[in-house]
């Protein structure tokens, strides 16, 4: 029998290659599929060879996702783009994605980008990764339902070339950094082990220009990373730290300090799991850890001026003979001894460790992010992501940059008058509350570990994961996050700066 790993490499992230041209608006490209935009109220581009009145016949007014295909040589696509006086980047990514998958078959296309001229930098990036991520598919054996995309094309107006050029080269990065995280959660568990994702961030993030060091079972237990050590007595697979340095190539306009949950696949361990379609996900439990080490190899290609580190604690949570029990108790890093009363409370367990290594090094501030709790996607549902901190600052800078690439967070109170809960009568710590405000107790337990630093959290268990693909949004596991780090590492702003 092969190893499983092995299906699992670093050129599976790597290996989407679009060639992605800007041009001006000059004649008729030659492609198969040319996506023309159309707003309500304003004249129809004659090259879509229709009016208003066969439009509106057809039942198309131009609305954001309507699309209508045209058969020829090459086959036009009128898409909707909205009011003119509301076109922005989220609807631009929406409309190209609409574009991209109503002739899903046609491996090369041609987009008019909407907008003047003055838009077009921002507005070609999100073409760009609304068309190509709209493609995306993860498949071992079987081929994708869509054809990939092999060559987009952008036009604009010739002022806007060199701009749309230069956003077209930012989309494709930030694509491959949206894909790079969707592939790694969604991986097979006994394909991407704790330490085959130590083995991969090693390869990708040294050709990233990433300093990485990898710390194994042994090097854990001289830290006394006790949290990340517990969770995996269980596993017949060996814990691992991954920790990933990015220098700008300046002097750091700020240092920021990233935390990954990276469950590898989450049984539960012995408090097990329900043997349902939410367990079948578990695999994509590792999705913050994954979203860091995807966002992080994008940061040297963008020129990003901030120092970023990212701590990345991975391991499975399984049950055996020799896993973690309920009522044990745990010495985090530090020595915070913690009361273990639900093993499937076992992500908080392994940030803790790496929380308390954040403080111990120079940052402006600490954001976390992980698939943390249930309570949350059950208040905020599968499309926005929960937040919480100690830094009102830091909290605004993570919800600006959900709302420019549209992954939206919401953030919840850190509300301290739940803290009681997590007294334990043997140990500092319980590492569950009551039965309520399970995201709010979630976060007062990792707050503990951040020493007053400034400090964000970010909870996806709810946006990590589609029942159905939605435009560029895919099915299955999302890889929520990414584009969100690093847009917040690029206008990260330290604290009281």
């Amino acid at each position: 029998m092969s190893n499983p790993t092995s299906i699992f490499t670093p050129a599976s992230l790597t290996a989407r290659s679009v060639d992605v041209t800007v041009t001006g608006l000059d004649g008729a490209p030659e492609v198969a599929a040319h996506g023309i935009p159309v707003s309500p109220g304003v004249d129809v581009p004659a090259l879509l060879g229709l009016d208003r009145d066969a439009l509106s016949a057809v039942g198309f007014t131009g609305a954001v996702g309507e699309t209508l295909v045209l058969p020829g040589t090459p086959i036009r696509v009128a898409y909707g783009t909205g009011p003119q006086e509301e076109i922005s980047s989220t609807s631009v990514r929406d409309a190209a994605a609409a574009c991209s998958l109503a002739v899903s078959r046609s491996t090369a296309l041609a987009l008019d980008l909407p907008g003047s001229t003055d838009e077009a930098g921002a507005f070609a990036t999100a073409a760009v990764e609304g068309a190509l991520l709209a493609r995306y598919s993860y498949r071992l054996g079987r081929p994708s339902p869509s054809a990939p995309l092999a060559a987009l094309m952008l036009r604009t107006g010739a002022d806007g070339v060199a701009a749309a050029e230069e956003g077209a080269r930012r989309g494709q990065i930030l694509v491959r950094t949206a894909e790079r995280s969707r592939d790694l959660a969604n991986a097979p568990g006994g394909a991407l082990t704790a330490a085959r994702f130590a083995e991969l961030a090693t390869e990708i993030g040294a050709s990233a220009g990433l300093r990485v060091e990898v710390f194994d079972e042994a090097a854990l237990r001289d830290l006394g990373c006790g949290g990340l050590l517990g969770v995996n007595l269980g596993s017949v697979d060996p814990p691992r730290m991954v920790k990933l340095t990015y220098e700008p190539s300046g002097t750091p306009s700020g240092r920021l300090t990233l935390v990954g949950k990276g469950i590898m696949y989450d049984s539960g361990g012995i408090a097990l799991k329900p043997g349902d379609l939410m367990h079948a996900a578990m695999k994509n439990d590792m999705t913050g850890a994954g979203a860091i080490l995807a966002a992080m190899t994008a940061l040297g290609e963008l020129d990003c001026p901030t120092q970023v580190t990212g701590f990345l604690m991975c391991t499975d949570n399984m049950p055996s003979g020799s896993a973690m029990k309920l009522g044990d108790v745990l010495t985090i890093r530090g020595g915070t001894t913690v009361e273990v009363l639900n093993t499937d409370a076992e992500g908080r367990l392994v940030m803790a460790d790496a929380l308390v290594l954040a403080t111990e090094e120079p940052t402006d501030a600490i954001v976390d992010i992980a698939t943390l709790t249930g309570a949350c996607m059950r208040a905020l549902g599968t499309e926005i992501a929960g937040v919480m901190g100690n830094d009102s600052g830091v909290i605004d800078q993570v919800r600006h940059a959900g709302e420019r690439v549209d992954e939206p967070v919401w953030e919840l109170p850190l509300a301290r008058r739940y803290r009681k809960e997590l007294d334990s009568t043997i140990a500092d710590l319980k590492n569950l509350g009551g039965p309520n405000a399970g995201a709010i107790t979630a976060a007062l337990f990792l707050e503990e570990f951040v020493d007053g630093r400034p400090w964000a959290h970010l909870d996806i268990a709810g946006t990590a994961q589609a029942d159905a693909a939605n435009g560029w949004r895919n099915k299955g596991a999302t890889g929520f996050g990414a584009r969100l780090l690093v847009d917040l590492a690029l206008n990260f702003t330290a604290p009281g700066r």
